[in-house]
């Protein structure tokens, strides 16, 4: 995946939000909430994304797959993509939308409501 597909596709979730900042990085929002970004590592799309208890564990053991840089860092389970021996275009978009799951889980019904974001799906 590059960057162009990057924001074509987070383009595609109900209420996401685009903007540029943290120098010159796609920031991908919704409700306010932040669920991917596309920088750069060392000249390359660098891509990073919330994840899971289990996800976060196990994805950082995979080649070009890193805790993410400040984010990690304070604690929080994010996953960067720095290098093309990462994941496939496939897994990477199924970690981006289960980002976009999690992040847009937390909002309040009445936001998700408001924003036309669909209801998380039931635990089973």
């Amino acid at each position: 995946m590059n960057r162009a597909e990057f924001n074509q596709f987070c383009a595609t979730f109900p209420a996401a939000e685009h903007v540029v900042q943290w120098g010159n990085s796609d920031v991908w929002k919704a409700g306010g909430k932040l669920f991917a970004v596309c920088g750069w590592a060392d000249g390359d799309d660098a891509f990073t994304f919330k994840a899971g208890e289990i996800a976060f564990e196990v994805l950082q053991e995979r080649p070009g797959v890193r805790p993410a840089p400040y984010l990690a860092s304070r604690g929080m389970k994010w996953l960067q993509q720095f290098a093309k021996d990462g994941l496939s275009d496939e897994e990477l978009r199924d970690c981006i939308t289960l980002s976009y799951q999690m992040v847009t889980a937390g909002l309040s019904k009445k936001k998700r409501t408001a924003l036309g974001i669909p209801d998380p799906a039931p635990k089973t």
